[in-house]
């Protein structure tokens, strides 16, 4: 592409029949130094501090892989709606055009940042519509804060704020265990798919119960869990970790750059055939380690494939529901997609959507050796149709974080969480976002810089990842014989001891009263839109809620307090009922006593 012959250098902001020009110069004077030029001082009340971080901050992309979000934008029919709610903002901003700056603004060595964005369009000035602007940022804000009350709803657990954590009766689940783990690496080959499948194994001499197999989710790698793996076959499990080729961050890294035809664009980021392949990914690897625990000198007997613990993330949560028995239904999948607001689409909507390229609509991926299941902020959306997660057997334990914005809590883990038949536990991170779980020494560093993959500092989530340590082998160790040594760790009030002032943890077996009613959990239909007037409704419940919960907690305190300080009684006399008595008659100014 040829650069553009022109650069922006104003943008002109409208309002019904009112308009201005604003320089780009006096923006990049605001981003810099967070003074107002006089030339915007109508515009003060939206230059904020959020907004000066969005104009200064800059995009790390790999050039190729930004080539190809590009493409998905511009082609496919997620991006579609994507560019009409920009064409709306911007009325006067072209597909070419959007298309020609990119592509020059990621060749900068500077790095690419709004203001980039805006100096490298072709038309001398950018025309921004404020009231589409405005109500799209409210629409953006009110989603913002329907998430915080949510936290706020969530941090309070009456159940456990007094109460002490059981004694555990065996091994500390939560302190590194006796065994010498081993790690050994794999690549299995299965010549039917053409597809090479990494592995890890993780084995020690004292490996024996059930097997854990771990999935990592959309861009990540085999070392996701690495951290967990190790834990637990340091108790004596032997994990394998699986790497899938088609959904890793090699294959993100590596997509080719070629531009598909209009007509028949799809998805390259995720290609649909991963929702089928990811799960038999998992089947053939189980199916090559049962021939590898009778035919192996080292591993023989300690690959228990008839028992099968599932760990998965995002992606890797889908993979392993699909295998738990939900069926993958994509029968209403189109009308979701088609009715996405863009405004509030998360991750999770464009990864799901990707699925509409199936040449099947409906496919059963259960595999019976998968015997229980631990799935962290699981990709869930409506890929399972409306039967959902209700075909789900096997015992299971979901993690989902408030601040989660890649796949978000409320429809993708708790209202799937609602639909498992019972034998399920549900670990809220109050504070938790997408990659909270995650290793710290094997996260791509890029995925922490994108901004809605916001990631918290290592020391912030420690406690949350030895919790999770502790809770996943209690919860695997649940189906062996010394199931009642390790069930007092599963209680609520252990989730509270780990709790901190920046990351609150609750573990329940139900979503908490009063939530279940929820209006987003209630939904009539998954396709419902999210516009303005749908947050009042959620966010009155939310306040109404926590506004309760406050009261309850006050209950309790003054309660509490009653009970181990009663008050002392005090006789207290009122002027006018204090009876006076008579004054001594031999008292100077005295005067007889009345009579009574």
């Amino acid at each position: 592409m040829a650069s553009p012959a022109a650069a922006a250098d104003s943008v002109t902001v409208r309002l019904g029949r009112l308009s201005q020009t604003v320089s780009l110069d006096d923006l990049q004077a605001f981003a810099a130094t967070g003074e107002v030029p006089p030339s915007l001082r109508l515009y003060r009340p939206l230059l904020n501090a959020s907004l000066q971080e969005v104009l200064q901050g800059e995009i790390a992309l790999e050039p190729e892989v930004g080539q190809v979000i590009l493409d998905e934008i511009l082609q496919t029919p997620g991006g579609a709606r994507l560019l009409d709610t920009l064409r709306a903002i911007a009325p006067n901003l072209a597909a070419a055009d959007l298309r020609v700056t990119l592509e020059q603004v990621s060749e900068a060595e500077a790095g690419l940042t709004l203001l980039g964005i805006l100096r490298a369009m072709p038309q001398d000035t950018l025309e921004i519509d404020v009231g589409t602007l405005l109500t799209l940022a409210s629409q953006f804000r009110l989603a913002q804060m329907e998430s915080k009350a949510l936290g706020r709803v969530l941090r309070e657990d009456p159940m456990t704020e007094a109460a002490e954590p059981a004694p555990l009766l065996g091994t500390d689940p939560f302190s590194t265990g006796s065994s010498k783990v081993e790690r050994w690496e794999l690549v299995l080959r299965d010549h039917s798919r053409d597809r090479s499948i990494p592995l890890d194994i993780y084995w020690s001499k004292d490996s024996h119960g059930p097997l854990v197999v771990i999935s990592h989710g959309f861009g990540a790698d085999r070392r996701f869990f690495a951290y967990l793996a190790k834990h637990l076959a340091s108790h004596g499990l032997t994990v394998v970790s699986v790497e899938h080729p088609g959904s890793n961050v090699a294959a993100l890294l590596s997509l080719p750059t070629d531009n598909l035809p209009e007509a028949a664009a799809q998805s390259r980021i995720l290609p649909a055939t991963e929702f089928l392949d990811r799960p038999r990914d998992i089947s053939y690897v189980l199916d090559r380690l049962e021939k590898l625990n009778t035919y192996s000198y080292s591993l023989r007997d300690r690959i228990n494939t008839d028992e099968v613990a599932f760990i998965g993330h995002s992606l890797g949560g889908y993979t392993g529901l699909a295998l738990a028995g939900a069926a993958l239904d994509l029968r209403s999948l189109e009308a979701y997609c088609q009715t996405l607001n863009p405004v509030t689409v998360s991750p999770a909507d464009w990864l799901q959507c990707a699925a509409q390229d199936l040449p099947v609509k409906y496919a059963n991926l259960r595999d019976d050796r998968i015997t229980q299941l631990i799935v962290a902020n699981p990709l869930t959306g409506v890929l399972f149709g409306e039967a959902g997660l209700s075909r789900v057997r096997v015992p299971t334990l979901v993690l989902a974080g408030t601040h989660d914005t890649v796949t978000p809590m409320a429809s993708q883990q708790l209202r799937p969480f609602m639909q498992l038949p019972t034998d399920k536990y549900l670990v809220t991170v109050v504070g938790g976002s997408h990659l909270s779980v995650g290793d710290p020494n094997n996260l791509n560093a890029d995925l922490g810089r994108i901004p809605f993959m916001a990631e918290l500092p290592d020391v912030t989530t420690a406690p949350l990842r030895i919790f999770l340590q502790g809770v996943s082998f209690s919860f695997i160790m649940q189906q062996t014989p010394g199931a009642e040594d390790y069930a007092p760790a599963l209680d609520s009030a252990v989730a509270h001891a780990f709790s901190t002032t920046t990351m609150s943890l609750r573990l329940s077996q139900t979503v908490p009263e009063g939530l279940a009613a929820w209006p987003r959990l209630r939904q009539s239909g998954p396709h419902r839109q999210e516009g303005l007037i749908s947050y009042l409704p959620s966010l009155l419940h939310l306040e109404a809620l926590a506004i309760q919960d406050q009261v309850q907690a006050l209950q309790r305190q003054m309660i509490a307090y009653l009970r181990h300080s009663p008050p002392s009684l005090t006789a207290v006399y009122w002027p006018f009922l204090v009876p006076q008595l008579p004054m001594q008659a031999n008292q100077p100014g005295s005067k007889p006593a009345a009579s009574q």
